[in-house]
């Protein structure tokens, strides 16, 4: 009877630790299928990365359209020239390389403006609780246009030099400032108008308009890729394209007056005619002595120059996405 108890005091201690490792193991099982479930949010600096370099490669391809589109909004002669007109203006009197003038700086401040925006973009909505994509669109604004402003903080020397470099040829030539590369406009500002001078001149506009046209392209894509999913569409190129054309569209109809007060802002100098105390001032001030069509010189060269950069940053994004899912 003693052996007999010994051996039923076994088993009971087998199928006790059986059922323990059996529900352990299903608890493991749970867990990891509830991992897969609801995947951990992308590592932040990939956010960074991917929109820091396809920004640059957007920004670079759309840069001809942006220099016509300064260009245009800061033209006060009669009569007005178009987009067509003010380019082959450009190419005959600058060359056809005339057109790529602050690509340097362009590509620099990409780098920097862009990649903080996809990044602190992408920070915002994690903190907001969005690690599926399904944030609201109030949300998507606050973090986008947040997102628009630190970057346009971090960039702004690098946009006041692209702004400066592709204005001076439309300058006489004894006003012209001559800068040779985005260094050199750096060290020059730098040298004769104060380090600060970099974040004061222009930071105000140019921090309202990066939130503004963050919105545009950052959110409003979001929304609309978004939107396009729901009815049925599928993670592909062709939705990427379509959501960024769209997006391209509400962000020039949103940034065209802040831009034009952006550029005046920013190239003013002590002996310009009319001075600028600030965004709403140029505005009003524009619309007072040009009419308020005047915000929106420049219109179609601004969605002709959004829409390929738009189109070409979100769709490097998105492959980069694809590459880097898991590094």
């Amino acid at each position: 009877s003693t052996a007999l108890l010994v051996q039923l005091r076994a088993l009971f201690h087998f199928f006790v630790c059986s059922g323990v490792a059996f529900s352990l193991a299903e608890t493991m099982a749970a867990s990891a299928e509830g991992k897969k479930a609801a995947p951990a949010p992308p590592a932040v600096w990939k956010g960074f990365l991917q929109g820091s370099i396809g920004a640059a490669v957007g920004g670079s391809c759309a840069h001809p359209l942006d220099l016509i589109k300064v260009r245009m909004q800061l033209q006060t002669e009669v009569p007005k020239l178009n987009m067509l007109q003010m380019g082959g203006r450009i190419i005959s009197t600058e060359g056809f390389f005339g057109l790529f003038k602050g690509v340097d700086a362009s590509a620099a401040r990409q780098l920097v403006y862009s990649g903080t925006r996809f990044g602190m973009y992408d920070m915002l909505k994690n903190f907001a609780g969005d690690e599926r994509g399904r944030l609201s669109m109030p949300a998507k604004i606050v973090c986008a246009a947040g997102s628009g402003a630190l970057g346009a903080f971090a960039g702004n020397p690098g946009d006041l030099a692209m702004v400066r470099m592709q204005a001076d040829g439309k300058l006489p030539v004894e006003q012209r400032r001559g800068y040779k590369n985005i260094f050199d406009a750096v060290s020059k500002i730098a040298a004769s108008e104060g380090v600060a001078s970099m974040w004061k001149t222009g930071v105000v506009p140019n921090m309202n308009r990066a939130a503004i046209i963050t919105v545009g392209q950052l959110a409003a894509y979001d929304q609309c890729k978004q939107i396009l999913v729901d009815y049925g569409a599928k993670e592909c190129i062709q939705t990427h394209f379509s959501a960024s054309f769209m997006a391209a569209f509400i962000a020039s109809v949103m940034s065209n007056p802040v831009d034009v007060a952006k550029t005046r802002l920013m190239n003013q100098n002590k002996s310009s005619a009319t001075q600028y105390t600030g965004t709403l001032n140029a505005m009003t001030t524009m619309v007072k002595t040009e009419g308020p069509l005047s915000l929106y010189k420049g219109f179609a060269a601004t969605f002709s120059r959004q829409l390929p950069y738009v189109v070409i940053t979100w769709v490097t994004v998105e492959q980069l996405k694809k590459v880097m899912k898991d590094w």
